[in-house]
């Protein structure tokens, strides 16, 4: 049993790891004195850490040192938000700033190119090129650094270094792509240092090694050399296993001891005199033996100074190019990235990862060109293109620079294998990919499987026999890195986000957007296959996270494409002018109002199709009002964004809280949208007795799902029973009155649960026409088609036919040839028709239409073009293909002659106002139901015009709820057992026949 101690006056420690002590202790080991702390405790950002010390045993170290985190883990455990504080693990210790960054920096940037490859470097580019190479990379390191460091110091940092930062920035998508390819450049660096410590083994140790003279020394060959990578890959295992702590703080041995073999490489530049220098044995691709090392010499300086490739004889004597070059060279900058991998280890990432990498770049860079001047000085181009580790044989004692070598490549390579697993912990915590890494976490500081896993896929990768090839991958691999840090910071500045507030002054959009441009340009510059290579991995991986990853299915951070959206679209919201709409460029922006969509998912699935690209928003009113204590919308909002995820359609979701349905959905109706992009069109469902169907429970409904049924047994969207409250017909009414009076057309849809969407879609020879009837119940006319109002309704069923899975369908327009002219009783206060000689005038387009709809007068162009005037010589057939033919609109005409004329039908009483509906014959009624379901047998959706809504009182009256029962009535008998019917009620023009 383990007693833990804590000291008298200490704070209380973090939720997870209470959470910790009550999964693997019982209560009564804990001192009573302890008592549990809340929420607001635990995550106080202004209490004092401290650890906690405890006396363990050697079996709970070892259960800590390779225990697994259990598959359920508390809330809020894993990698947090910027900003959000959290206490540190008790018993880890944590590093500074110079053990912490500036050292493995500084040791990762020379790795192999300081000792190994810097005579590849002037040997083949010259002086010049190299400078302006170093130069180049440097300035995009820089750039790359100044965003490291903005978004370091805009909050708390954790482990995982980079893929941390970028994660949290880009979102868990693109974060977990650029991530997992920075863990493979991770490991590909760490296989091309120990690469690299294997060939100054072999040049040092081998057959006539520099160290060992004519003594036979250790034995070479492919499979040689693969055994001593493998060694030392093993021992790099080891020490990581045993902590990244350890290494960061004998980093500082290290970094001292390559101190001072590379200052007795700078003091032999000039104390070493004149001489001749061996081919080391590995090159066998020139049959000189020796190469002049002329001291400081001007003449050997101005040699180096121009380039001059030649044949790599590492790499099978491949020709070395810019490209090469410079891919080797910039293996030299890519260990920038070793301090923001330590972040989890260090003891103020925010402060020691800007202020220890902007001074490892300073320190790198003046070796760098020191020893690049000094060379070039120095080492005649023979030399330098034949042998690499020229830097031994003319050192003042060459073991200082066999112990140069080995200490940077193989603690570069180190770093990198540390760095690699932290990074793949990282992704294993945010829960990217899932199960398929979650054995990565560990309880313990040290992610043990991680740690495996990076060490095996750089044994893969130490199969690769050169290191200058290796080289071109790890560049082109770092690059992709950097180019995305630099494009989050350059997000983040963009989007103008208030939470960004860098303390790291030295910081610019224009550096990110530099620092990008130059990532860009060098990797498809240099190397176009493996850029291609690389983008086509990440976009790969884009995709297949945003479709697959849990992590992208419920995001715990923000992501700067949101910041991003939000941004734009505000911009073009307010370019979007109300003022400036015409007709030519209209699109159906749809307000549908829903009770419970358990009811109308298929009717939302089609509206939909319907919107051609339009705005589309779901609104549904709950009675009551707010009564102080929060919005009672809150907790339903998130359910009907999981309802628009379920049904798959590109919708908003309003929801209005007021005290009656009418008020809502006048409120709906009214403000519903924003900007110019505000719902033009109403659709409500209809008001009748039918029971409803819940496709949510239904086992053969498409739209079956059991998200809205929760486990404590609360039902989301509550279905209505066949007995359910309904409204009552005035409010139903009075609604659809409401909508036309602030000028929006309005649809009433019917039947739509016998819309099988997918029977559509699959062509079903069953579903073959979309029909619209161009008739005014109340008064059918010869002219209805040409109608404003018939116009909007013959557009709406072209852009349901024209949307994807409806376009096999065959539009059918049908009119009567009734009179000309309807009733003014029957329609409102509409003028006499316009005179032949009006129609024909040039004056035709100053001519306006005035009636009275829902008690306001509403203005509307011509009815009709010139050519299809009533008293034009065509008949009502004619009229109606050269119609379809000017709106471009591919349709068949029919006209029907037995319509009756509802005169004949009329019962006895007024014919104005509101008794109209009550004059209306049943008979009537069911003979054109009779002749609309005749000619629907293959039908799939109906279009039908809607009769004006009754004239009702404003202060409301008894007699009110008659009028309206009766009119609900003319629609119950009008579309009974059609299918699945619209009715509309257009106001506005929405066809154009100009370009």
């Amino acid at each position: 049993m383990v007693d833990i101690l804590f000291w008298k006056d200490t704070v209380l420690c973090k939720l997870e790891y209470l959470y910790f002590l009550r999964s693997f202790y019982s209560p009564s080991n804990v001192r009573a004195n302890v008592t549990k702390p809340t929420m607001t405790e635990t995550l106080d950002p202004l209490s004092p850490s401290t650890n906690s010390f405890g006396r363990t045993g050697v079996m709970t170290k070892l259960r800590m040192r390779f225990g697994r985190a259990p598959v359920s883990r508390p809330a809020g455990d894993g990698y947090v938000e910027f900003g959000e504080f959290r206490s540190e693990r008790a018993g880890v210790k944590k590093v500074g700033t110079f053990a912490g960054v500036f050292c493995p920096v500084v040791l990762s940037m020379f790795s192999a190119l300081v000792f190994i490859r810097m005579g590849y470097l002037v040997g083949n580019a010259g002086l010049l090129v190299t400078l302006g190479q170093f130069a180049l990379a440097y300035l995009i390191v820089v750039f790359t650094v100044t965003s490291i460091c903005a978004i370091c110091t805009n909050g708390a940092v954790e482990g995982g270094g980079v893929y941390f930062m970028i994660s949290r920035t880009l979102g868990p998508e693109c974060g977990g792509a650029v991530g997992s390819l920075f863990f493979f450049a991770n490991v590909v660096s760490s296989a091309l240092c120990i690469s690299a410590c294997t060939e100054a083994l072999v040049e040092n140790f081998g057959p006539n090694g520099y160290l060992v003279g004519s003594n036979p020394g250790i034995p070479d060959g492919w499979w040689y050399r693969f055994l001593y990578r493998s060694i030392l890959n093993a021992i790099g295992l080891g020490v990581s296993l045993a902590g990244a702590s350890l290494f960061a703080r004998t980093s500082l041995a290290i970094w001292v001891t390559i101190l001072i073999c590379l200052s007795s490489a700078l003091i032999s530049f000039f104390v070493t005199p004149p001489a001749k220098i061996d081919s080391p044995d590995t090159n066998r691709l020139v049959n000189t033996t020796a190469f002049n090392y002329t001291g400081l010499s001007s003449a050997t300086l101005y040699e180096n100074l121009f380039p001059s490739y030649a044949h790599d004889y590492t790499a099978d004597g491949q020709l070395v190019d810019f490209a090469s070059v410079f891919g080797v060279l910039f293996t030299g900058v890519t260990g920038v990235m070793a301090g923001a991998n330590m972040s989890g280890e260090l003891k103020n990432p925010s402060r020691s990862i800007p202020w220890g990498t902007l001074s490892a770049l300073v320190f790198t860079a003046l070796w760098y060109v020191a020893l690049s001047v000094l060379t070039a000085a120095t080492c005649s181009r023979e030399l330098l293109q034949n042998n690499y580790v020229y830097l031994l044989p003319i050192n003042v004692w060459p073991p200082f620079i066999a112990v140069g070598m080995l200490m940077a490549t193989f603690s570069a390579g180190l770093s990198n294998l540390i760095g690699a697993s932290r990074v793949l912990e990282a992704l294993a915590k945010d829960n990217i990919f899932g199960s398929l890494l979650r054995p990565m976490v560990s309880r313990s500081s040290n992610p043990v499987l991680a740690v495996l896993t990076s060490w095996l896929l750089v044994q893969i990768g130490i199969m690769a026999d050169s290191l200058n090839a290796i080289a071109q991958v790890n560049s082109v691999l770092f690059m992709t890195s950097y180019l995305a840090i630099n494009l989050s910071c350059l997000g983040l500045d963009l989007a103008s986000a208030p939470n960004f507030r860098p303390t790291f002054k030295h910081f610019s959009w224009v550096t990110s957007l530099l620092g990008f441009a130059g990532c860009v340009a060098l990797m498809f510059g240099l190397r176009a296959l493996y850029a291609c290579g690389a983008a086509l991995a990440c976009g790969a991986l884009v995709v297949a996270l945003h479709l697959l990853s849990p992590a992208a299915a419920d995001p715990t951070w923000g992501s700067l494409s949101q910041a991003l959206i939000f941004h734009q679209v505000r911009k073009y919201l307010l370019l979007l002018d109300p003022r400036r709409e015409h007709v030519k460029f209209w699109r159906p922006q749809m307000l549908l109002l829903v009770a419970s969509p358990r009811h109308s998912a298929p009717l939302i699935d089609f509206v939909n199709d319907q919107k051609k690209g339009g705005l589309f928003v779901v609104g549904h009113v709950r009675v009551g009002e707010l009564c102080g204590a929060g919005d009672p919308l809150a907790d339903e909002h998130k359910y009907w964004l999981k309802l628009i995820d379920h049904l798959k359609v590109k919708a908003f979701v309003e929801l209005s809280l007021a005290r009656s349905v009418r008020e809502g959905a006048a409120q709906l109706a009214r403000l519903a949208g924003l900007g110019a992009m505000k719902p033009d069109t109403v659709l409500l469902g209809f008001r009748d007795a039918a029971p409803p169907r819940d496709f949510f429970r239904d086992p053969v409904s498409p739209y079956k799902t059991e998200q809205f049924d929760l486990e404590c047994g609360e039902v989301i969207f509550p279905p209505r029973g066949p007995l359910g409250a309904r409204l009552s017909a005035a409010e139903y009414v009075r609604i659809v009155s409401d909508v036309l009076c602030v000028n929006k057309n309005v649809c009433l849809c019917r039947h739509f649960h016998r819309l099988d969407m997918a029977a559509v879609e699959r062509r079903c020879p069953s579903l073959k026409y979309i029909d619209v009837w161009l008739v005014e119940l109340m008064a059918p006319s010869c002219e209805e088609p040409f109608t404003v109002r018939g116009l909007f309704a013959l557009q709406l069923a072209a852009v349901v036919r024209s949307a994807r899975g409806w376009q096999h369908l065959a539009l059918r327009l049908r009119a009567v040839a009734g009179p000309a002219a309807p009733p003014p009783a029957l329609l409102g206060n509409v003028p006499p028709p316009l005179a032949p000689a009006s129609l024909s005038s040039p004056s035709i387009n100053a001519r306006l239409l005035l009636f009275t709809e829902a008690g306001r007068t509403v203005t509307l162009g011509p009815p009709a073009l010139a050519g299809l005037a009533p008293a034009a010589p065509y008949a009502l057939g004619e009229r109606l293909e050269r119609l379809t033919k000017l709106l471009r609109i591919n349709a068949t005409t029919h006209i029907v002659n037995e319509w009756p004329d509802p005169q004949e039908f009329s019962r006895r009483g007024s014919d104005e106002g509101r008794d109209t509906y009550q004059n209306v014959s049943l008979d009537y009624l069911q003979v054109v139901n009779s002749i609309i379901k005749r000619s629907s047998e293959a039908t799939a959706v109906t279009f039908v015009q809607l009769p004006s809504p009754p004239p009702l009182s404003p202060q409301g009256s008894p007699s009110d709820d008659l009028v309206c029962e009766q009119y609900l009535k003319v629609l119950d008998e009008f579309t009974k057992e059609l299918p699945p019917t619209i009715l509309v009620r257009g106001l506005k023009s929405v066809t154009s026949t100009s370009l």
